[in-house]
Order: C-alpha cells, then sequence, then structure tokens
C-alpha cells in the first residue's frame, strides 16, 4: 500500500503541475487552476501519508503475559524509540525556522506573526514527535 501511496502521489503532484501550465483567464483555464490545486492537495497528502506510514510487521503475534497486563504487576510497556519520529521531527522544525526566517527578512513583524500563527500546527506536531522520541524507551 505503501508504494501505491507514493507512486499516486507523485503521478498526481506530476498532473498538478501540468495542469498549472494552462492556467489562463478563461473557463478551461479556471478548471485547470482547480485540477492543479486538488490534484496538488491529494498528491502531497498522499506523499506524506507514503513516507511516514509504519511497516507492517509480519512476525507471528504472541499472547499477553502477565507483566504486560497493565495492573499489579505489571505495566504498559511504552513503545520503542523510533528514529523517524526524530528525523521528522527535527526536519519540521528546521523547515519552519526557515520559512519564518525569510518571511521575517523579507515581509517584516506582520508577516512573521502571520506565518508563524499558519505555521503552529506544524511546529507543534513537530516538536511532539520529538518529545516522543525522548520519552520513549531506548
Amino acid at each position: 500500500m505503501r508504494w501505491i501511496s507514493l507512486g499516486a502521489g507523485a503521478a498526481l503532484v506530476a498532473l498538478a503541475f501540468a495542469a498549472a501550465t494552462r492556467v489562463s483567464d478563461t473557463r478551461e483555464g479556471l478548471i485547470a487552476e482547480v485540477i492543479t490545486l486538488l490534484g496538488g492537495l491529494a498528491g502531497v497528502a498522499l506523499l506524506i501519508y507514503a513516507l511516514t506510514v509504519r511497516r507492517e510487521s509480519h512476525a507471528p503475534t504472541r499472547t499477553a503475559s502477565r507483566s504486560d497486563l497493565p495492573g499489579e504487576r505489571g505495566g504498559a510497556n511504552p513503545p520503542p524509540r523510533a528514529r523517524r519520529d526524530i528525523i521528522l521531527g527535527a526536519c519540521g522544525i528546521v523547515l519552519a525556522l526557515v520559512l519564518l526566517g525569510g518571511l521575517g527578512f523579507s515581509g517584516g513583524g506582520l508577516w512573521l506573526g502571520l506565518g508563524f500563527a499558519l505555521l503552529l500546527p506544524m511546529i507543534a506536531g513537530s516538536v511532539y514527535l520529538c518529545v516522543r522520541f525522548l520519552r520513549a524507551t531506548p
């Protein structure tokens, strides 16, 4: 499923770029613009899914022992660290800093504030990934 999503996302992004060459002030141009926006949105969403989805484990499942169950003797075992969490989190934070730096340098404080408001969900998600990596068991 991961490779299908990756291929479909790349194809939709390519379709969006191809449709962008036909955008003009006509009815066909407006249709091409809608195809560009929706194709690009769907393509980027599929690419993000394909690059961040966890691989399925084909290992045989085992039954939970008494020590694995939450309760008096056992506790919930936190998941092991995933290197992908820290890489995606750090890249997201660096990208946000670069984008905010560019907005602050070229547009001033007002654009910097607007950009920060728009990038706040991305920054929060990136910080969450970094904290999740640090709290997980080694």
